[in-house]
């Protein structure tokens, strides 16, 4: 066996492997996050952003098993750490208390999971249509220009009068958005700061400021994701809002 699948087998290999798998996936969610704001330009730029990804479908399909590698070498990762702890001490503590763990470190075991369901809906909601049955998919023009509806998907996904389903669908599907969007929140803050730490950033003289930097990074991705669902909803973006 070579020394790169002995490390890689290894504890702190699957922690450096989780902790670089969580960056390449924390720079997606920003830039996906960045992306996804556009809707409050107006339909012609998120559209036009749309249309500019799927312009071209041999890179996004190198993107999307790119990502789709990450997200199986973290989740993977995670689950054989978890698994290894548990076979280290198969009897739980008798009485444990939490002093020193944040409340979003000890729900990581659970927060991972329920966001792996979040995007296995999200993308049958608003990239395959499943769950959204009236998504408009990218069509080529006469003229060959490739039109996307990606801001009148995102108007019809939230908005609480789409025809079609009821308000309280609606509702829920908003809800459920917004739960992944905080659990997403905790779960990166968290994970960017033991990232810090995994990868030997751990000096007491940054700790302070790596934890101040990821929670900050967390909540800027929080808002930022949380308010699109919630303007479209209340109408201040799409048909209602007359964006």
């Amino acid at each position: 066996m070579s020394w790169f699948m002995r490390f890689a087998r290894s504890t702190i290999g699957m922690k450096v492997a989780m902790a670089i798998s969580g960056l390449l996936l924390f720079g997606f969610v920003i830039g996906h996050m960045l992306g996804n704001l556009q809707v409050y330009i107006g339909p012609s730029a998120l559209n036009h952003y749309g249309a500019a990804l799927q312009g071209n479908q041999g890179l996004l399909w190198v993107v999307r098993l790119g990502l789709l590698a990450i997200l199986f070498t973290h989740v993977g990762s995670s689950v054989a750490l978890v698994l290894r702890a548990k076979a280290a001490r198969p009897q739980g503590y008798r009485k444990w208390q939490g002093k020193v763990s944040t409340y979003a470190s000890r729900t990581m075991r659970v927060s991972g999971p329920i966001l792996l369901l979040f995007i296995i809906f999200h993308l049958l909601h608003l990239t395959v249509g499943t769950v959204h049955p009236d998504l408009q998919h990218c069509a080529t023009q006469a003229t060959g220009d490739l039109q996307c509806f990606v801001y009148q998907n995102v108007d019809a996904a939230f908005s609480l009068d789409t025809a079609g389903t009821t308000m309280a669908v609606q509702l829920g599907i908003v809800a459920f958005y917004l739960v992944a969007m905080l659990l997403l929140g905790m779960h990166l803050g968290h994970g960017a700061y033991s990232m810090f730490r995994t990868l030997g950033l751990n000096s007491p003289r940054y700790d302070k400021v790596a934890r101040a930097f990821a929670t900050a990074v967390a909540v800027l991705i929080v808002v930022g994701n949380c308010s699109i669902p919630l303007a479209v909803a209340t109408g201040l973006v799409g048909a209602a809002g007359g964006h």
